[in-house]
C-alpha cells in the first residue's frame, strides 16, 4: 500500500526499503530498481528484457511498450497478465480492485499523528489551513466547513483588504513602487503593480516582504475574533500557506 508518509519519503529512502523487502522475500533474486524519470523507463531501451507484467487495466501501457521497442529496433516483450484481486468491502465511490487508491481515500480528514500542545497556543480554537491550487476545491471546502460552523478566514479577502487606501500595507506599498501604481481614485491598479514584480525575483521579495507579514498579522487578528466568539474549529483558506 502507497499511503501519504511513504508517498513523501525521499526517493532514497523508498529505493532501500523496497530493497529490504525483496531481500525477506527471496534472498536470491536478482533486480534493479530503476528510477522512473517519464512513463516508459528502460522498458523500452534495455535489449536484455523479454517480459513485462502487466495487469488487465495496464495492459494498453504493455502494448505501448512494445510499440516503442519496435520503434527502437529492439523486440517486442511477451506480456504476462495478471488477474486484480477485487476488494469485497469496496464503496460505490471506491474501485472495484484492491487498491492503494481507496485506502488513501479512507483516511482524508484523519490525522497523520495527533496534535501537539504547544504552549504558546491556546486550546480554541483548533485552526486548520486548508491550502491548494487554483480550482483545486479550497473555497467549496471552506464554504462546506463555514456551513458545518466553523470560523472561516479567506486569505483572498485579506489580501485584497491590505491593499486598500487605508490599509495595513498601502501606505508602504506606494512608497516601494511609485505614485504611478495608483487609479486616479487613490486605489492601488493590482495589474501595474503586477507588472513591476512579475518575473523580477528581487522586486517581488521587496512586495512579500511589505504584504505577507501585514495579512499574517490580519490573520491572527480573525483568529482572535473566532476565540471570542467560542468558535471550537477556525479554517485559514490560502494558496499560499506557508508564507
Amino acid at each position: 500500500d502507497k499511503v501519504l508518509p511513504e508517498l513523501i519519503e525521499p526517493y532514497e529512502l523508498r529505493a532501500a526499503k523496497l530493497r529490504e523487502f525483496l531481500e525477506d522475500v527471496k534472498p536470491s533474486l536478482c533486480y534493479d530498481i530503476v528510477p522512473l524519470a517519464d512513463p516508459f523507463g528502460p522498458s523500452v531501451t534495455d535489449p536484455d528484457l523479454q517480459c513485462l507484467v502487466v495487469s488487465e487495466e495496464t495492459r494498453r501501457g504493455g502494448e505501448a511498450v512494445n510499440k516503442k521497442r519496435l520503434e527502437n529496433g529492439l523486440p517486442e516483450l511477451a506480456l504476462y497478465e495478471i488477474q486484480l484481486m477485487k476488494d469485497p468491502e469496496h464503496s460505490q465511490n471506491e474501485e472495484e480492485k484492491i487498491s492503494s487508491s481507496s485506502l488513501r481515500q479512507r483516511l482524508l480528514g484523519t490525522l497523520l499523528q495527533p496534535p501537539r500542545r504547544d504552549p504558546a497556543l491556546p486550546l480554541r480554537p483548533y485552526v486548520i489551513g486548508l491550502t491548494g491550487g487554483t480550482g483545486s476545491g479550497k473555497t467549496s471546502m471552506a464554504k462546506l466547513l463555514g456551513q458545518l460552523g466553523a470560523f472561516v478566514i479567506d486569505a483572498d479577502q485579506l489580501g485584497h483588504a491590505v491593499y486598500a487606501p487605508g490599509g495595513p500595507a498601502y501606505q508602504a506599498v506606494v512608497a516601494a513602487f511609485g505614485a504611478e501604481i495608483l487609479n486616479k481614485d487613490g486605489t492601488i491598479n493590482r495589474k501595474v503593480l503586477g507588472a513591476k514584480v512579475f518575473g523580477n525575483q528581487e522586486q517581488l521579495k521587496r512586495l512579500t516582504d511589505i504584504v505577507w507579514p501585514k495579512i499574517a498579522q490580519m490573520v491572527k487578528e480573525r483568529v482572535r475574533e473566532a476565540e471570542a466568539q467560542g468558535k471550537a474549529v477556525c479554517v485559514l483558506d490560502a494558496a499560499v500557506l506557508l508564507e
